[in-house]
């Protein structure tokens, strides 16, 4: 079971993270928008598990249910957002469950690290790309009275910080975690200067974007002491 839901959770924020494109997002009550983005769905799960097996079509149509209710809801921020993904999450433990076998079904069962490393880079996506949705719903009620600075520079320092704490908790190393934070203070100390407004909004949006990051590795390495080790010491259960 956990093998086939570790593959799954791949399949899911690959297509939810990194292969839904804007016009996918933006356009979601269109039903081309909303029909392409569930045959991405389909299609990564078939290619993840290596099987075109009926049941992923009923995980299909689960996503197409969750994303449904939630872009006709109306409804945005951080709490429907992670509604949102508890639902999907929810619905792969149930398909897991329901057929725990669908892992040795497909093509890939012969490559034993094969769950660890979608484990892994399921925990890297979430971090990163998924990470950089929650902490800026968190941040956008403040975002309008902040000054603009490079064009996304923003969402890439957000995106390099997680994936450094991410690797930092899987190889380890959490003590480096504290000189992340002290090097990033004191770059930021000059631009900051003794804007109250500025300065709470980088300390909420820093202690939101590393705990994410130390959360989302914490449990990508519970998930791998469920699975087969990858062969690498510091990740291995």
């Amino acid at each position: 079971m956990i093998q086939t839901f570790a593959a799954l959770l791949f399949a899911h924020v690959l297509a939810d993270f990194v292969l839904q494109t804007g016009w996918m997002v933006t356009n979601k009550r269109a039903p081309a928008a909303m029909l392409t983005h569930i045959a991405v769905v389909f299609v990564t799960a078939a290619a993840t598990i290596g099987t075109l097996h009926p049941i992923l079509l009923g995980l299909a149509g689960a996503h197409l249910l969750i994303d449904t209710l939630k872009t006709f809801s109306g409804r945005r921020g951080l709490m429907p957002f992670l509604a949102d993904q508890a639902a999907h999450l929810a619905s792969l433990v149930a398909l897991a469950w329901y057929a725990p076998d669908l892992w040795d079904s497909g093509l890939w069962p012969g490559l034993a690290a094969a769950p660890a490393c979608l484990a892994l880079l399921a925990g890297l996506i979430l971090a990163t790309r998924a990470g950089g949705f929650a902490v800026g719903f968190l941040m956008e009620p403040w975002a309008p009275d902040m000054p603009v600075g490079l064009l996304g520079a923003g969402r890439a320092i957000g995106m390099l910080e997680r994936g450094l704490v991410f690797i930092l908790v899987m190889t380890g190393q959490t003590g480096a975690i504290g000189f992340l934070i002290a090097a990033k203070s004191v770059l930021r100390f000059g631009a900051v200067g003794d804007d109250r407004k500025i300065s709470e909004y980088v300390i909420v949006g820093t202690l939101a974007s590393f705990g994410w990051g130390i959360v989302t590795a914490i449990l990508t390495l519970s998930l791998l002491t469920h699975l087969p080790p990858l062969g690498i010491p510091d990740l291995s259960p």
